[in-house]
């Protein structure tokens, strides 16, 4: 069909799409469609794979699988619909554009799948139908990134759904809610990496997923990978903690088992595509062999989450690896219910984010009919107590199927129960967003309606300015392509603003005339610096001094320093904080009228920041201790950030002019709605909020097998936070 043999070569992305397509027209047993369309255009196909009858019922199909999802389900009517009803099972390949062996190896399974009729096939198509979908990033494929077209990593953009290419999976995985999900990697090496994980896990994923996944799956694949005598390793590097992942996503959002497979990238390509079919044939195997019972214990899982959302009970913080010990427990502490604030229009677009995320993940969310005195009302980072809270506030019942979903994306703290992070420690949507709200343990039935489907809010904005991006490398440097990719895609995709790409050698070479803003992500600012040179940073001052506005962070921040437009001290840091929000104050003006008198700040190893003229400071760290310090997430030392800034303006020296545009203006066209012109920076690679990057790493022999960088430097925004 493809005039080779899968695993003689890696396939194209047009390649794939060709031989999906074929075979979908040759086999009865293949339904396919696209769930997306990239960046650049191109599409994401999937398939279905089943018998020709479970094809033609895919709808009853979905309506039974609905039914089990259903926490009110009874009991016996659920154990009648797991024995009648198909299970259904992920492959999912290639979220790495460069990892490229688990698009060949899911199309050798869809081939199989659909010609083959052993009995081993015929198990697996008797008991489940299967999703293939071969390739979650064409435009990295093709480009032989890691990254999509705008440098998002897209396992980190799971919960956040910011690219499209996530976002339609997602939508086809609420069509198709997995029991099953298999995200093929590679990483350096020979060997295979599959489940079970290293620690750190979350505390509130369904426990029976975790023993599918070490103990149904992960012993089969040992015992294959055994037999063959095949390299493998197991509980080290990839953990099951953020929120971000191709597994936890899975495995928390839809009680499936959630598995990260990953496969050393110096075999060559025939030895990788087998492996990779190998683990994910063994797989589908062992699910088919425990069909109903993984389909009766699936709606188990979702009862489960109900009652204890119903108790306003949380999971306990547990080690699941030989040798490791808990270092923080969830406190003993009842939530029932999650509470937002609607009562800020300057935070609407926010509040109603955060809102829709959640009812795009199946979350129940309602509206307060009339105020409610909530006797208990913790609000996030404060001290419980009684509050009434306003008509129209957002109310998130934690007794509902979603619970476990719930407290992942609404916590106030992660609560990490082990020290070693692939990624970062902290994600909650409210702290992220700075939205107010907070959460009670009272058994409470407030008159409340539901809300219905939330729009994504317009982010698209308007400004007579000419806006530049100073890019500070070529795109080579891993930091400042996903910097500046992130700022490209806000720019294009959300505010569909103007803009012109500098490089330093333009404006040494008089690159700024015309010029109001200049916008400067991260990257290496030395190798900026160099090639500035006297010419191009003379150029600079003189344009701020004539009244430009800079707004720089990381990288950018670094450069201003160096080019002598700004005065902030800049200090490497002696806390260990690999990914957390710390809440900081902001200085009485036109950003806390729009934002508030506080807004929580996302920290990784930034450089530490020090201003000359504390009137020129916007947002910084209060008084370790105080009432006002709060921290979510893991940290060691960070109270050395106390009285430090986060983010200054008229930073720059006589007679710069960087205070940005007017304050009406600056909320139109700032992504945090904030006016600095320069940010703390970050001294190591960038990663978005949203989608987020590696934080601390356990020094061990697992660098090499990162699938992610393996530079211990987390980082910050998915847009800059100026």
């Amino acid at each position: 069909m493809l005039g080779f043999d899968l695993g003689e070569r890696e396939v194209t992305s047009a390649e794939s799409d060709t031989l999906l397509g074929a075979i979908d027209r040759a086999s009865d047993r293949v339904v396919s469609g696209t769930l997306a369309t990239s960046s650049e255009g191109r599409p994401l196909k999937y398939a279905v794979v089943g018998t020709p009858h479970n094809i033609r019922n895919l709808r009853a199909i979905e309506t039974s699988i609905k039914l089990l999802r259903n926490p009110l389900t009874p009991a016996g009517a659920a154990k009648v619909l797991a024995r009648n009803t198909p299970a259904i099972l992920w492959v999912a390949g290639n979220v790495h554009g460069g990892e490229e062996s688990g698009t060949d190896a899911a199309l050798k399974t869809l081939h199989d799948l659909a010609g083959r009729d052993d009995c081993a096939a015929r198990r697996i198509l008797d008991n489940a139908v299967v999703v293939i979908l071969p390739t979650q990033n064409p435009d990295g494929r093709e480009a032989d990134t890691r990254r999509n077209a705008y440098s998002f990593d897209m396992n980190r953009d799971w919960f956040a759904r910011t690219q499209p290419e996530t976002d339609g999976k997602i939508e086809l995985m609420r069509k198709y809610p997995p029991q099953l999900f298999i995200d093929a990697h590679e990483m350096g090496g020979t060997e295979y990496f599959f489940p079970p994980n290293a620690d750190p896990f979350y505390h509130d994923i369904a426990e029976p997923a975790i023993d599918w996944i070490n103990n149904t799956y992960g012993a089969a694949m040992i015992g294959e990978f055994t037999r063959r005598g095949i390299p493998f390793f197991n509980r080290d590097v990839y953990d099951m903690f953020y929120m971000g992942y191709g597994d936890t996503v899975p495995t928390t959002g839809f009680n499936a088992a959630g598995m990260t497979f990953e496969k050393g990238n110096a075999s060559p390509i025939a030895a990788r595509t087998f492996e990779q079919w190998l683990t994910q044939w063994v797989s589908l195997s062992a699910a088919a062999a425990k069909k109903t019972e993984i389909l009766t214990t699936w709606h188990g899982m979702y009862a489960e989450a109900f009652k204890q959302g119903l108790e306003g009970r949380l999971e306990p913080n547990q080690v699941y690896n030989p040798g490791n010990e808990v270092i923080t427990q969830v406190p003993d502490r009842k939530v029932r219910h999650y509470f937002l604030r609607a009562d800020d229009p300057a935070k609407k677009a926010e509040t109603d984010l955060v809102v829709r995320r959640l009812q795009r993940m199946d979350v129940q969310v309602f509206r307060l009919a009339r105020p409610l005195t909530v006797g208990d009302f913790k609000p996030y980072g404060r001290p419980g107590t009684r509050t009434t809270l306003p008509r129209g506030t957002y109310w998130i019942p934690m007794a509902q199927g979603q619970k476990h979903w719930i407290q992942a994306m609404l916590n106030e703290d992660t609560y990490t129960p082990f020290p070693y992070f692939y990624d970062v420690t902290a994600w909650s949507l409210p702290l992220l967003g700075n939205v107010s709200g907070g959460s009670s343990g009272r058994a409470l039935l407030p008159l409340a309606t539901p809300v219905r489907a939330v729009d994504a809010p317009s982010a698209r904005v308007t400004t007579s300015r000419a806006i530049g991006v100073l890019q500070l490398s070529g795109g080579t440097a891993q930091n400042a392509a996903e910097s500046s990719g992130w700022l490209r895609h806000r720019l294009d995709r959300d505010w569909k603003l103007p803009y012109r790409v500098l490089t330093p050698a333009d404006v040494a070479a008089g690159g700024l005339a015309g010029l109001d803003v200049l916008l400067v992500p991260d990257g290496p600012a030395n190798a900026a610096n160099t090639t500035l040179g006297e010419t191009g940073r003379a150029a600079l001052r003189d344009w701020v001094g004539a009244g430009g506005r800079y707004v720089g962070w990381s990288g950018g921040t670094q450069l201003a320093v160096l080019a002598g437009i700004s005065g902030v001290t800049l200090t490497e840091p002696t806390s260990d904080v690999p990914g957390s929000l710390l809440r900081t104050t902001v200085a009485q003006g036109p950003l806390s009228r729009d934002v508030g008198p506080d807004v929580m700040q996302f920290y990784a190893y930034d450089l530490v920041m020090r201003a000359a003229n504390p009137a020129h400071v916007l947002t910084s760290y209060p008084a370790a201790g105080s009432p006002e310090w709060f921290l979510s997430g893991f940290a060691l030392g960070a109270e050395e950030l106390a009285g430090t800034a986060a983010s200054v303006t008229r930073c720059c020296s006589p007679p710069s002019r960087t205070s940005g545009p007017s304050p009406t203006a600056r909320r139109r066209s700032s992504p945090t709605r904030s006016p600095p012109t320069c940010r703390r920076p970050r001294p190591g690679r960038r990663a978005p909020l949203h989608p987020t990057p590696p934080g601390r790493r356990r020094p061990s022999r697992t660098a090499s097998r990162r699938s992610a960088s393996p530079s211990r430097r987390p980082a910050v925004t998915g847009s800059p936070r100026c």
